[in-house]
Order: structure tokens, then sequence, then C-alpha cells
């Protein structure tokens, strides 16, 4: 009998992925579902463990869902790319240290709850997107974030302990925030620091 109960919740399970598959397909799930859907289909295709792993020994494994964490680009489809990427295993350490970044900025009550929708990209990905040629992105280092409430601290935390962690910070007129550890910068949607939103 139990046998008979798992394989027939086993059963149901996979019909209601394909049947969220199938929607999600034609734009009917919300976004939350859709994502779960896309990304249980692709980490089915892909070993995401010793990430992981690296993440959790590294003391970063809590700072957002894998999922997020492995979010390419918003046009990946666009771009004939992939929803999800694992960085290359030389760039883990500067993963490590966004991640450390952003708990440090969780920590201070900068940041409260946010979402990452964007990663690491490689370079194809990120010159089809319309990503900066030096990007951080393709060197593993960058967060775009999206923002529950606002963070009006994050600019005088730039300004006071932004050093250090060689932290970028960028808004884009998207309302995403750009958070990286590939220098100590500000910039605007220009790319330059005229546009700033931190100055």
């Amino acid at each position: 009998m139990g046998n008979s109960l798992s394989a027939v919740k086993c059963h149901h399970g996979v019909i209601a992925t394909l049947l969220l598959l199938a929607a999600a397909a034609f734009g009917q799930v919300p976004g939350e579902a859709r994502d779960a859907a896309q990304w249980r289909t692709w980490q089915s295709g892909h070993d995401t463990r010793a990430f992981e792993q690296y993440l959790r020994a590294q003391g970063a494994g809590d700072v957002a869902p894998l999922y997020q964490l492995l979010r390419s680009a918003s046009d990946w489809q666009r771009c004939g790319a992939e929803p999800f990427a694992v960085p290359p295993e030389a760039l883990w350490p500067a993963v490590k240290r966004t991640l450390m970044l952003l708990k440090a900025l969780q920590a201070a009550e900068v940041v409260g709850h946010f979402e990452v929708v964007s990663a690491y990209r490689d370079a194809r990905l990120n010159h089809c997107a319309g990503g900066s040629a030096h990007s951080a992105h393709t060197r593993a280092y960058a967060v775009d974030l999206w923002l529950e409430q606002p963070a009006p601290g994050l600019c005088d935390f730039w300004k006071a302990r932004g050093q250090p962690w060689q932290m970028g910070l960028s808004r884009y007129p998207s309302g995403r925030i750009h958070i990286d550890t590939a220098g100590y910068r500000t910039w605007g949607e220009d790319y330059s620091r005229a546009s700033a939103w931190c100055r």
C-alpha cells in the first residue's frame, strides 16, 4: 500500500511539473511558479553540487536561493542563451567575495529582502544583453538586485565602507541595483560617473 501511495504521489508530482511547464510556455503561470518550473528543468541537466558545496564551505550559501545566484541575464532567451549558468570554478572566489558583501549590507541593515535577478554571464551573452565590454558580470563579481524596499543608506555605505570591499555600485533606470567587488567606483545609466547615483 505504501509503495502504491508513493507511486501515485510521484506520478502527480510529474504531472504537476508538466502542467506548469506547459502553462509557462504560454505565459499563463505567475512569475514565481514559472521560475520554479524553469529552474527544475534546467537543473535536471546541470550539476550544481560542487558550486553549492563551495558556497556553503565559505559561509556564503545562505545569502540567496541557488536559482537566483545562477540567473544569467534577463535577455537570455532573446540572446539564444540559457536562463541559468554556473560560473567557471576559477571565478568562484569572486562570487564568494560579492556574496559576503551582500551579507555585510544585510548585517548593517542597509538592505532588507532582495532578489538576485542577474549574476554571472559569459562574454557573448553579456554583449548581446547590452552589458559593458568590461562588465564584472563576466568575471562573476557582480549581481543585479531587485530590492523589496528602498535602500537610501546604500550610498552612505559605499562612501564610508565601499573602498575596502572594492565595491562598485549603480542604479539603473529600471530600478535594479548593481553591486560588485571589482573596483571602488560608481556610475550611472551612461556608464559614467557624471550620471552616477552616488556622487
